[in-house]
């Protein structure tokens, strides 16, 4: 009765620090820990902030019926805290989002969402666990200060274990099963969402599926080139053995890197979830489901640690069994006395649009090709990849629809590890534009466009060159530079190719309003060679507002031309190795997704290991050196010592 004397008078806040802090003193932990309980449960989201002037008048106040039930539920609550007083203090009556005290069974408001995977348990429970975002207990060990309604967390999309398990509650019970919330306490991996020690879905083998009978095996079948049984015997053992190593291996890295931490709080931890019994809806055997995974669990499971109450719609149950067993009990029908008011709860709706999913994050760790996320638009089907530094082809994201080349991809690089300043790149079937960072030149980006490659068979034996896509016009756009005059300083360049004209223009002055601008054109009516430049006033086009005698002379242009031609055929080279390094980069992300592998510490425990077997000859060959030495006199005795120092270092 005193900590609900305390909760009266102080903040929910400053209840809950002041039970954690109670209740970690109690326990075997370091500071370390008990500081981390309160700084590693933050949410970024501010419930305090929400707007609650737009709901319902039921919300707000309480009928007396409610008010009827709140006596009956503090008169249970004394006789419960008097006849037990070491049990922890129920869940009764949490505020709710307008700060009014509500009873938890009335909190749950059957609804039978009109889609027909909500009409099966699975369906119910997967859309509960995909569109709500998971956030933990303030205080890991107690229960929440407030429980709010199912609609105001379907507007948020965000809750504790309690609002999931209340929504949940709430769509089976109007589904037609029989269910109940559950007040319990569970391991740190279940109350975490912490899937590591799980298998994961895509390696789970599917179900055999029984072999037909040959129609043909009573068929002659003719002998064929003999072969030797033993040496195929002693082939099947080797391959066998290397197989069953690797698999012993890769099994023992996993081991190592998912290996869970001592938990100081195991069970004590509170956790919520959906209890289902048998029976309604032709349910074959009870069983419970963890509103995060959305999954079914044995009422045996071990990450279930034991059950304070449950209740429904209708009635709330205290267990007043031995939790030591786990939840290994069984429910008894009582007969109520008291009808439990309606739910003060609107009618919960979803729209169609709101049941689509539109972007999926995933996490990885540990892998050899360094993605540590993934976020995929389930609009677009646009996937785009997040890389560690250190990948071998200096990755840092890849966004794209399909590994196929040519269908749309955007890389970004760590520049500051390549040498042409390249930060980002992005290419399809019809054009590449490049963004570099830091560059000598100025050179900030890149525009590339392709033609439609021939319509022909590519010959026996050529090369990928042979058929590539023809280049139509490259864009290059360059910084000031402010070493160099404004007129001579080059802002954009095209290189025209099959037009055969190239266009340059200078950046302004602080002053100027119009960009001077020169053009080299194709002549009319003259075969170009390939060596050859003929330049005259009729192909050179020059607006040049500024005064700049070097311009108008035509040596100087015919200099530049000269320049501009040698420039362009390096640009065409220079674009053909970007195509060559994309279809790179795509064939080593496809090896690295059909083969995805661990990355292995030096220092993990089965490295270890293999160390510690190959140092075990080396000892007993230093202790028979030593023996030998005490005979052989001073060559032996100073070659032992010479091995002690090396091993020791």
């Amino acid at each position: 009765m005193e900590a609900l004397e305390e909760e009266e008078v102080q903040t929910p806040e400053d209840a809950i620090s002041l039970t954690i802090s109670d209740s970690l003193d109690n326990l075997d932990i370091s500071e370390a820990e008990k500081q981390a309980f309160f700084e590693s449960d933050e949410s970024d989201f501010d419930w305090s902030s929400i707007d609650t002037s737009h709901l319902p008048s039921s919300y707000k106040t309480n009928s007396w019926q409610e008010e009827k039930l709140l006596q009956l539920a503090d008169h249970f609550f004394r006789q419960y805290t008097h006849l037990c007083p070491d049990r922890k203090p129920l869940f009764l009556h949490p505020v709710n989002e307008c700060g009014v005290q509500k009873f938890v069974s009335t909190t749950v408001r059957p609804t039978l969402l009109p889609y027909p995977d909500m009409y099966y348990w699975s369906g119910c429970a997967s859309f509960v666990c995909d569109y709500l975002i998971m956030e933990p207990l303030k205080c890991p060990i107690t229960p929440p200060s407030s429980l709010y309604s199912p609609t105001t967390i379907l507007k948020y999309q965000r809750g504790n274990c309690f609002d999931f398990a209340v929504l949940l509650c709430s769509l089976l019970i109007g589904a037609g099963y029989d269910a109940y919330c559950v007040h319990g306490y569970a391991t740190l991996e279940m109350c975490s969402l912490d899937q590591t020690q799980e298998l994961c879905p895509r390696l789970r083998k599917p179900p055999e599926v029984p072999e037909e009978e040959d129609p043909n095996k009573y068929r002659i079948k003719y002998p064929l080139e003999p072969q030797s049984k033993f040496e195929l015997q002693q082939k099947a053992k080797e391959k066998g053995t290397e197989s069953a190593q690797e698999e012993e291996t890769e099994e023992e890295v996993v081991m190592e890197v998912e290996k869970p931490k001592r938990d100081p709080l195991h069970g004590l931890r509170v956790h919520a979830w959906v209890l289902v019994l048998s029976g309604k809806r032709k349910v074959p055997e009870t069983f419970f489901i963890n509103p995060f995974t959305g999954n079914p669990h044995s009422t045996t499971d071990e990450c279930f640690l034991g059950i304070e109450s449950i209740w429904n719609h209708r009635n709330y149950w205290v267990n007043m069994q031995d939790c030591r067993r786990g939840c290994k009990q069984e429910k008894e029908e009582i007969d109520m006395s008291f009808e439990m008011p309606l739910s003060w709860v609107a009618r919960i709706k979803v729209s169609c649009r709101g049941t689509e999913e539109l972007e999926v994050k995933e996490w990885f760790k540990h892998r050899e090709d360094l993605l540590y996320m993934r976020e995929v638009n389930k609009q677009t089907q646009l996937i785009t990849d997040h890389f560690r530094p250190g990948h071998p082809l200096l990755l840092k994201a890849h966004s794209y629809t399909s590994l196929e080349p040519e269908t749309g991809h955007t890389v970004e690089f760590y520049h500051t590890a390549r040498v042409d300043g390249l930060w980002k790149r992005f290419e399809n079937a019809t054009e590449m534009t490049e963004y570099f960072v830091g560059r000598e030149d100025f050179l900030h980006m890149r525009h590339t466009e392709f033609g439609e490659r021939e319509k022909k068979m590519e010959k026996a034996g050529g090369t990928a060159e042979a058929n590539s896509r023809p280049i139509v016009q490259i864009k290059e756009y360059f910084h000031r530079n402010p070493e160099k005059p404004a007129d001579e300083d080059i802002e954009e360049r095209i290189f025209m190719v099959i037009d055969d004209i190239i266009q340059l223009t200078y950046h302004l002055e602080l002053d100027d309003t119009i960009a001077s601008q020169v053009v080299f054109c194709r002549v009319i009516g003259r075969e170009k060679k390939e060596d050859e430049i003929f330049l005259s006033r009729e192909n050179t086009v020059k607006y040049q507002p500024w005064s700049s005698e070097k311009h108008k002379n035509m040596l100087h242009l015919y200099n530049l031309l000269w320049q501009l031609r040698a420039e362009q055929k390096d640009l065409k080279q220079q674009v053909r190795d970007s195509e060559a390094e994309m279809l790179n980069i795509l064939m080593v992300r496809e090896d690295e997704e059909a083969n995805i592998k661990l990355s292995v510490s030096i220092y993990s425990t089965a490295k270890r290991e293999q160390e510690h077997e190959a140092t075990v000859p080396e000892e007993e060959q230093k202790s028979s050196l030593e023996k030998e030495s005490q005979h052989t006199g001073g060559e032996a005795e100073s070659l032992t010592h010479g091995t002690t120092t090396t091993s020791t270092m």
